[in-house]
């Protein structure tokens, strides 16, 4: 009787992301964001403009996920996901891999005291975390939109890195996936692993809001 193993192959492979506003000498902010399900990060990173246009010091880089889809059935528009259940730590593992070589190569074209944020929207909430979970640089802050840390991130880790690490929790009071219940279970969590995260209501659903980014922003630079 013939029997199929699995195999593992380890490949060199393109990532996209997209980038808002110029790295260099006189930049001192830098937003990583991370989309959603279903989403392409150079539509995602469009809500994002306002951030450089109001201050020309400050980009915003967009990664987006390496696996993309048709969105419905066999045609038409496509969006990426970080993840499936499908070989999912494998998945996490080349998406780790992934945003720590774009931060690196980021960080090199930026002075030293740049101020890093990282936002991760729905999907890419969890994604950032797992991500800063083993990144090599520790941001300034950490946004949570519409989305929650992941609950199987190691608790010793995630102790480690949420410690002294200001985190903000965002998310629309009609947000069609996250109920209020939701908001206050992931809000004890955090406050579980030892910190006390901010938490910004805004009039909208799951989506983002140009108001509260700016607001975001302008905390960031203070």
């Amino acid at each position: 009787m013939s029997v199929s193993h699995e195999r593992r192959l380890t490949i060199t492979r393109s990532a996209r992301y997209y980038q808002a506003g110029e790295l260099g000498p006189d930049t001192r902010q830098v937003w990583f964001v991370c989309h959603g399900y279903g989403q392409l990060a150079a539509y995602f990173i469009r809500h994002f403009h306002i951030l450089t246009q109001t201050d020309p010091a400050a980009v915003v880089i967009a990664p987006e996920g390496l696996s993309r889809f048709y969105l419905s059935g066999t045609g038409g528009r496509v969006g990426a996901t970080w993840m499936t259940r499908e070989d999912r730590l494998a998945e996490i593992e080349d998406y780790v891999a992934y945003l720590n070589q774009l931060a690196d190569a980021v960080r090199n074209e930026c002075p030293a005291e740049v101020q890093f944020t990282v936002l991760g929207f729905s999907q890419g909430a969890a994604t950032v975390s797992r991500w800063l979970a083993r990144a090599t640089f520790r941001p300034a802050r950490l946004i949570l939109w519409a989305g929650a840390f992941p609950p199987d991130v190691d608790f010793a880790v995630a102790s480690r890195l949420l410690r002294q690490l200001p985190i903000t929790l965002v998310c629309g009071d009609q947000d069609e996936f996250i109920s209020a219940e939701d908001l206050t279970r992931q809000q004890e969590f955090i406050r579980g692993l030892g910190v006390e995260p901010e938490v910004v209501r805004f009039a909208g659903k799951h989506e983002l809001n140009a108001a509260v980014l700016l607001r975001l922003q302008q905390s960031a630079a203070t």
